[in-house]
């Protein structure tokens, strides 16, 4: 049990903190209190540092402030440079922010010099807030103390913007999250109205590519319409990418050694990025590091608590919100920054949420029971994985066994304006605003409670239907689509464990000199009372756009027809595939929005003329053996 609130709070708000260059970021201080005066005495802070309003209740009032004042912290939460209430208008560019890391080490440097601090510092934040908690650590500020990381991407390119390559689309509706409210059109009316409007036709707007300066009400923001063209025209890895505010595992050899929680969902977007911190640190670090990964959402860990991504449902245990992740994180800074021994050095450095072994039935919220549990382990990926491909056969089976000499390619149309709609996934600030009409309840409802995701954030049955951008009569399952290769087991004698980092190794040719390949992860689910068509669950997808497919710094046109070895590195997930169920393997050439699609012409990227349809072709014989390697982990006897 969490101790209960000793104390009262007394809130300073708007304290100006000044940084290095003179530009002073507004900063709100949560003191614990007694008799409505300041507790005498140091206390430890707990710092966040936020682009999304510091003065939100769910986000950082209530789960922050006054939570941890109250039990004897003093919390810290601030404005970043350039958003909402702090200094440097026009110097916030989303998370590719040249200054972050010095912003970041002024902050804590000022916090160990207050009459209040007891010299240690420890750090909060999801998103974009444990993103800058990432940069500030490569710059090793003496007083930080431990950190609590969510959600974070550690590599803008790889896992945020321009996965396999492609452009992720998320970050275009991401931009739109960031500039309704931007500081640069905060005394314009129009222009806020302007960001409305549009992002009430989000859905539509992801089809105006390629996307052109100007067009949109990012102009009205230039520094965000300027990081939208970095990230949608730099499709190759080059000195932008490479700064440190956007890719901090380039350069973990400068990160501090501070005791360290990685947190995140298999259905985050950023997966991949939190398990690879956590290794990383843990190979290179000398003090405590742990990995949480649950079965969320990009908010799944937070708010009220939900056992659901999407359309599944994972059982009370699952179910965390701010409840556990307050408690949970109390204790880690107990301990370090209080000196409190609570045996938390003693916990197993991993806790990973298993998916699956659930009834199948249909809850009482609609959602599929997939269910799962808890398990403890001492690293990550688990040593006792098991690597073992699975092979694609003609015919569309899949299996450990190889395939013969003879057996035959598969090929599809890949028709840049039908692509293959991306029916729910691993995506984040892909928002809409949900339009109010006319009336007094427009005036009175905040932008950010009008806003949903354009894109389900979880899993799903791969069924298209109406409201699915990109969806089109009859609506049918992924797996009928012409442009779409299915390759699937039988159904499983025995149940299976996939616990880790996946890959699809593909050999493949086409028509174009530059086109896309997509792979997906399905639990396939057998036909019930509750779902007669059974249920295609997803669980993980990728892409690589072929012309980086020998590396990101320098494109490489292929030759049309010549057979090449493409490489889709999916992002880690923990699933029990259950007896009766099959393993299934889609491949195509979209997944669209949740990757730009490609016009197979190889013009630059974001800056096409026009599209062609692709004839892309998979191989799948002896000397070409089109495979997915499953991390497999032995069941217990």
């Amino acid at each position: 049990m969490e101790p209960e609130p000793e104390y009262g709070v007394v809130i300073a708000t708007d304290v100006m903190v000044p940084m290095r260059d003179g530009v002073r970021l507004a900063t709100d201080i949560y003191r614990p209190a007694v008799d409505g005066e300041p507790a005498p005495g140091r206390y430890p802070a707990i710092l966040g540092r936020t682009s999304y309003d510091k003065s939100s209740p769910q986000m950082w009032v209530e789960p922050v402030g006054m939570f941890f004042a109250r039990r004897g912290y003093v919390a810290v939460v601030q404005d970043l440079r350039g958003r909402h209430r702090s200094e440097g208008t026009g110097q916030y560019f989303h998370t590719a922010n040249p200054g972050e890391g010095g912003d970041g080490y002024d902050t804590v440097s000022w916090i160990a010099e207050q009459s209040w601090s007891n010299g240690r510092v420890g750090t909060v934040g999801s998103s974009h807030g444990a993103i800058v908690q990432a940069v500030m650590a490569l710059y090793r500020p003496p007083n930080l103390t431990a950190m609590w990381q969510d959600v974070g991407p550690t590599n803008m390119y790889a896992h945020c913007s321009r996965e396999g390559g492609a452009m992720a689309l998320h970050m275009f509706g991401a931009l739109f999250l960031h500039g309704h409210d931007a500081q640069e059109i905060r005394d314009d009316p129009g222009a806020a109205r302007a960001f409305v409007e549009t992002m009430e036709r989000m859905r539509e707007l992801v089809y105006a590519t390629p996307f052109k300066p100007g067009d949109t009400p990012l102009a009205l923001v230039p520094n965000l319409e300027r990081v939208l063209f970095d990230y949608y025209h730099r499709g190759e890895y080059d000195e932008f990418w490479q700064q440190d505010c956007c890719d901090q595992e380039r350069h973990f050899d400068r990160h501090g050694d501070i005791p360290s929680v990685f947190s995140g969902g298999w259905y985050d977007p950023f997966a991949g990025a939190t398990t690879n911190y956590f290794a990383a640190m843990s190979k290179q670090n000398r003090t405590p590091q742990r990995l949480l990964m649950g079965p969320w959402n990009h908010g799944g860990i937070r708010g009220e608590g939900d056992s659901f991504a999407g359309d599944v449902d994972f059982g009370p245990e699952a179910a965390w919100g701010d409840d556990v992740y307050n408690r949970e994180r109390l204790r880690w800074f107990d301990r370090w920054l209080k000196g409190i021994h609570n045996d938390v050095e003693a916990d197993p450095p991993v806790r990973i949420f298993v998916m699956g072994g659930g009834d199948g039935r249909r809850n009482g919220a609609g959602r599929l029971n997939h269910g799962g549990f808890w398990r403890s382990e001492r690293e990550w990926p688990l040593a006792r994985t098991t690597y073992t491909p699975y092979y694609f056969h003609s015919g569309g089976g899949l299996s450990p066994e190889t395939p013969g000499q003879d057996g035959a390619p598969a090929g599809y149309a890949h028709d840049p304006e039908h692509p293959v709609p991306t029916i729910a996934g691993n995506v984040t600030g892909f928002y809409e605003m949900v339009p109010l009409g006319d009336g007094m309840a427009e005036r009175y409802t905040p932008p950010r409670a009008r806003m949903r995701s354009i894109v389900l954030d979880g899993a799903a049955h791969q069924k298209e239907a109406p409201g699915i951008v990109g969806a089109r009569p009859p609506y049918l399952t992924l797996s009928s689509r012409e442009d779409v290769l299915v390759f699937q087991t039988d159904p499983l004698a025995e149940d299976v464990e996939v616990t880790g980092p996946l890959s699809v190794n593909l050999w493949i040719s086409s028509t174009a000199v530059d086109t896309d390949f997509t792979a997906k992860l399905i639990d396939v689910y057998p036909t019930s009372e509750d779902y007669p068509c059974g249920y295609h669950m997803n669980l993980v997808d990728s892409i690589i756009r072929a012309r980086y497919r020998n590396g990101w710094e320098k494109p490489e046109m292929m030759n049309p027809g010549e057979v090449y070895s493409v490489t889709i590195d999916l992002t880690p997930t923990s699933n029990l595939f259950v007896r009766g169920h099959r393993i299934r393997v889609d491949v195509s050439s979209s997944n669209f929005p949740r990757f730009d699609v490609n016009p197979n012409t190889g013009e630059p990227v974001g800056r096409h003329t026009h599209s062609v349809v692709a004839r892309n072709t998979v191989y799948m014989d002896r000397e070409r053996p089109s495979h997915i390697v499953l991390p497999i982990i032995p069941l217990p006897e």
